[in-house]
């Protein structure tokens, strides 16, 4: 994926955990929102490793949601691009993707 098409996942993976949490936690939300509502970009290898971490994030209790693309421009349809995970404790995501890359 180019870098636009990239941005424009993670745009959506971002609004998916945002509008989870403020169902389910809208405290957390408006702390993450008070303290900078800081995002960090990391780079998977496979999609077989974003499903692996989702599944990780989800049995630590984290909010993640997995984007899969439509197919009208760059990957095939159904494609899963992107994985938000969080907000939440840094320490929390850190044992999710503590061994991953920076974008």
């Amino acid at each position: 994926m180019t870098s636009g098409k990239i941005a424009a996942q993670c745009g959506h993976a971002t609004l998916a955990c945002y509008k989870a949490l403020m169902k389910k936690n809208p405290k957390l939300v408006a702390h993450w929102e008070r303290i900078g509502q800081a995002k960090i970009a990391l780079k998977g290898t496979s999609e077989d490793q974003l499903i692996e971490l989702e599944a990780i994030a989800k049995s630590l209790n984290l909010c993640a949601r997995s984007i899969h693309d439509a197919g009208h421009t760059q990957v095939e349809a159904g494609t899963r691009t992107v994985l938000a995970i969080g907000p939440a404790p840094v320490n929390l995501i850190n044992e999710v993707t503590g061994n991953l890359r920076l974008l």
